[in-house]
C-alpha cells in the first residue's frame, strides 16, 4: 500500500511542526520537498493555494499543519503528545493568530511600509513574555512532559528568534530562552531538519522519517 504523501518546504514553521508530529507519531510518509518559487504542478494539482505542508490520503486532503499534526497524533500518539490541557489550544491560537502576524510585519517589515516594525515587535513580545511566564521553571508550557502546544508553537519562535538573535537573546525571557535551546539542541529538531533535493515526478521516493 502506498504512503501518504507529504508535501514540505524545509524552513517552513508550519511544514516543521506538521512533521515534528509525524516524527512523534511512528508514522511513516512520503516526503515531497517544494521550492515554494518553483512548485511542482502536482502539488498545485492537490492543494491550489499552493502552501505547505499538504498532506495527500487515499480520501482526502489535509491542507492545514495543525490538522496534519492532529492527523498523525490520532493516528500514533506514544508520547502523549494530546494528553494536554484544553488552554493548550488557546496558546496555539494565540501563536497563529496575533503572534504570527506580528511576527510578519516585524520580519518582513519591507512588505508593511504602513506599519512600525519596531511596534510590530513589541505585540509579539507580549505574547512571549506570557509564554515565558507559562513556561517558568518547568521543561515545556504544562510542566514535564512535552505536549502539542509545545511542538505546534516552538517553530515559529525559532523564526522570531531568527529574524533578530541578538535582540532576542537579550531579552528578559530566561524560560522561553532556554525551552527554545533544548529544542534546538534536541534530536528530534535534528530529525525533521534533513535536507531533501527539490522533488519532481520520476524522482525516487523519499520516506520520512528516515529510520535507517
Amino acid at each position: 500500500m502506498s504512503l501518504p504523501v507529504l508535501y514540505s518546504f524545509r524552513r517552513c514553521p508550519y511544514a516543521m511542526r506538521a512533521r515534528l508530529a509525524i516524527l512523534a507519531s511512528g508514522l511513516s510518509v512520503e516526503l515531497r520537498e517544494i521550492v515554494l518559487r518553483e512548485k511542482a504542478p502536482e502539488f498545485l494539482t492537490s492543494s491550489p493555494k499552493g502552501t505547505v505542508p499538504v498532506l495527500v490520503l487515499p480520501s482526502a486532503v489535509i491542507e492545514e499543519s495543525l490538522d496534519v499534526m492532529l492527523w498523525a497524533l490520532e493516528n500514533s500518539d506514544p508520547e502523549g503528545w494530546l494528553v494536554m490541557p484544553e488552554a493548550g489550544y488557546d496558546w496555539i491560537s494565540r501563536c497563529d493568530g496575533p503572534f504570527k502576524t506580528a511576527l510578519d510585519h516585524t520580519k518582513y517589515a519591507v512588505r508593511y511600509p504602513d506599519l512600525d516594525p519596531e511596534q510590530e515587535r513589541g505585540r509579539a513580545a507580549e505574547f512571549l513574555l506570557d509564554l515565558n511566564a507559562q513556561i517558568a521553571d518547568s521543561d515545556w508550557i504544562f510542566g514535564a512532559t512535552c505536549t502539542l502546544a509545545d511542538m505546534a508553537i516552538v517553530p515559529f519562535i525559532r523564526q522570531f528568534a531568527n529574524s533578530d538573535r541578538s535582540w532576542f537573546d537579550a531579552q528578559p525571557w530566561p524560560n522561553l530562552q532556554r525551552w527554545l535551546c533544548r529544542f534546538l539542541a534536541s534530536d528530534r529538531f535534528a530529525g525533521i531538519m534533513t535536507k531533501y533535493p527539490k522533488w519532481q515526478a520520476g524522482d525516487r521516493s523519499v520516506i520520512f522519517p528516515n529510520r535507517a
